[in-house]
């Protein structure tokens, strides 16, 4: 990891102690490696980001964390490590210690565990968007693997009907117009905006695209077999 950039980028990990569907999900280890450990080496390798911090309330993690070679200079309060805590209040509460050690940076660089199979081309990549375009805010998205089109609802009385309404009625699959989904593996944002519209999503916001095979996020048992499998696949580390 290098600075050769600018404006100034922190990459900020969030990684708490808790975990409502897999305890100790951060540190669990999958390609026998902590999950945590896949996101600190993708972003060490990056070439445009000037810090790595994480974010976390954990005493373990943020040991391990600093043995991977990421910074942790404060633990995060138990206030904000909650299992409905969203990530704005801790992307603000890391911004607020920056601020006071030493300034803000440019952009802040949203790295999540849950994301391992995001490489530092993705890191790069996103950052360069960002900055040649001068945009408040860069997320990762993938090709959505049900269309809009084909989502249904059911009604009180069973009925189905389309959640989203397709204009032109019915024609082939592949002449839908492409849909996207945010994937969770990248968020960049200016910090001033962080500040001023409170989300990770501001107006202007470009889609940085991802393959799936980069994509999964983990969220239960199953979706550690799938990346598990995936990662034992790479010849190098990420």
């Amino acid at each position: 990891m290098s600075a050769l950039a600018q404006p100034q980028v922190i990459g900020l990990i969030t990684a708490r102690g808790g975990s409502k569907g897999i305890p100790r999900k951060n540190i669990m280890p999958i390609a026998g490696r902590p999950l945590l450990w896949w996101t600190i080496a993708a972003a060490k390798q990056a070439h445009r980001l000037h810090r790595l911090v994480v974010s976390t309330d954990d005493p373990e993690i943020a040991q391990l964390a600093r043995e991977f070679g990421a910074e942790v200079p404060f633990l995060r309060p138990a206030a904000l490590a909650q299992d409905n805590t969203p990530h704005i209040p801790v992307m603000l509460h890391a911004l607020d210690w920056l601020e006071s050690h030493g300034g803000l940076p440019e952009y802040l660089f949203l790295l999540q565990p849950t994301s391992p199979l995001r490489q530092a081309a993705d890191i790069d990549a996103a950052i360069a968007l960002a900055t040649e375009r001068r945009v408040d805010g860069v997320v990762g998205v993938v090709e959505a693997n049900r269309h809009p089109y084909l989502i249904k609802k059911i009604l009180s009385d069973g009925v189905l009907e389309d959640y989203v309404a397709n204009p032109q009625g019915y024609v082939l699959r592949q002449d839908f117009p492409p849909a996207y989904a945010v994937n969770g593996a990248v968020y960049v944002n200016r910090c001033s905006s962080l500040r001023r519209d409170r989300t990770i999503l501001p107006p202007g916001t470009l889609g940085y695209p991802m393959p799936v095979d980069r994509s999964l996020d983990l969220d239960s048992p199953l979706d550690f077999m799938v990346v598990e499998q995936l990662l034992r696949r790479r010849k190098v580390s990420p």
